[in-house]
């Protein structure tokens, strides 16, 4: 069996063929052109740290080099990039504009850094669900200029504008919402945080570019966690609640910079069988691709995505086991508990952390998953087979794991 080839609308194949034809120098990916366009959109000559340069070079070569774009690919890389500059750039503008920004308290923020595929998502939409939380939202991950205001934060325009943005994400990969569903108004994790430092895994994840990724897993993460807290900070300066919650799987392959960043915070950590998270999350990532590209090569997937969250699943119990005062920093959730009973399986976070816990906040939790039943918009399909996997290389592989955490073994 063999996995699906990527979904192509039809206007998105003619474009493919008439793009290059009617525009064979457009789009550029020229780095400077790159630059010069995300500040002239953000009106902004505040970069913070320069580094993020030197990134944007490499990225640029890896990908004219290695992720065989279609011209529509080009296009949504160029826009990817141009975006997220126009994000840092603009966020800087506004932090110089208004220094009392830096230096916010951010105190004890609550992250999710369970492996992909393992509960995570449920998770974070649970923990949206009380009002004392903040999570950062879709459209203000993707328009984050100016920060929000409270009163308008139901309404703002820039909703309506991610609205649109997400469905052209939808529109290339309808089969997308039945693996990771995302929205404007629907709890965005960090990683499209961190990608505005051009010094994280989303790259590597949506383009094929291997020598990218290679590069930044020997970098220091520090610079990407500096640049999450300046985030905060912009979006608590005029809206904020009484904690932060914050979530993304790419944390594990940064632990220790994250815990260097915000060494009060507390996390929460899922678990499953890797036989099921693998393949499934090989699936994510074909999908993902497919949309920029048409030789997406699945069997690469597989293996690539096997190798590099072991290590990111080593790494994370290194730091654990280097930090043995922050145990009660942690809480550990096993996916057959979250799905039996998710509810109790957060309300045992909020007692762990000794976060105050009310009947209200059950019944919103509980009301979403009424409102959300597991496989809303359809069933994931996807088997071993597809990636080129093997039960018995994932045995081997995760087999430190699955035995340090206890995790039960399904397949």
């Amino acid at each position: 069996m063999a996995a699906p080839p990527p979904h192509r609308p039809r206007l998105v194949r003619w474009l493919n063929r008439l793009g290059p034809r009617v525009a064979p120098r457009w789009p550029t990916l020229d780095p400077q052109d790159i630059l010069a366009t995300a500040a002239r959109r953000s009106k902004s000559s505040e970069r913070g740290d320069p580094g993020f340069e030197e990134r944007l070079a490499r990225i640029v070569e890896a990908v004219e080099r290695e992720a065989e774009l279609h011209w529509i690919g080009r296009v949504a890389v160029r826009e990817s990039l141009v975006m997220g500059l126009e994000s840092r750039f603009g966020l800087y503008r506004h932090r110089a504009a208004h220094p009392k920004i830096a230096g916010a308290r951010i105190e004890k923020p609550v992250f999710i850094v369970g492996f992909p595929r393992t509960g995570t998502t449920i998770l974070f939409n649970l923990f949206a669900q009380d009002p004392a939380n903040r999570t950062p939202l879709g459209w203000e991950v993707q328009y984050p200029n100016p920060p929000p205001l409270p009163e308008t934060y139901g309404c703002d325009r820039r909703i309506a504008q991610a609205r649109k943005y997400f469905a052209q994400m939808e529109k290339m990969a309808p089969e997308l919402p039945t693996i990771h569903e995302v929205g404007a108004e629907l709890p965005q994790e960090c990683m499209p945080i961190l990608a505005q430092t051009l010094l994280s895994p989303q790259p590597g994840i949506v383009y094929n570019i291997p020598s990218y990724q290679a590069w930044v897993d020997q970098q220091s993460a520090a610079p990407a966690y500096t640049y999450h807290r300046h985030f905060l900070e912009h979006l608590q300066s005029r809206y904020m609640k009484d904690r932060w919650v914050l979530k993304s799987p790419v944390h594990l392959r940064t632990l220790d910079a994250l815990l260097a960043e915000y060494p009060d915070a507390r996390l929460i950590f899922t678990h499953r069988d890797p036989a099921k998270t693998i393949p499934s999350l090989a699936s994510l990532i074909y999908t993902i691709r497919g949309i920029v590209t048409d030789a997406v090569d699945a069997e690469a997937v597989g293996r690539e995505q096997l190798a590099w969250w072991a290590d990111a699943l080593d790494h994370a119990m290194e730091v654990r086991e280097k930090h043995p005062d922050k145990s009660d920093q942690f809480a550990d959730i096993g996916f057959e508990d979250l799905v039996a009973d998710p509810v109790r399986a957060v309300r045992d976070v909020y007692e762990r952390f000794e976060m105050p816990w009310s009947g209200g906040v059950e019944h919103r939790m509980r009301t979403f998953l009424a409102d959300n039943p597991r496989g809303k918009h359809g069933a994931h399909q996807y088997e071993l087979a597809d990636f080129g996997l093997e039960l018995g290389s994932i045995r081997k592989r995760f087999s430190d794991y699955c035995a340090r955490y206890e995790v039960p073994l399904t397949g």
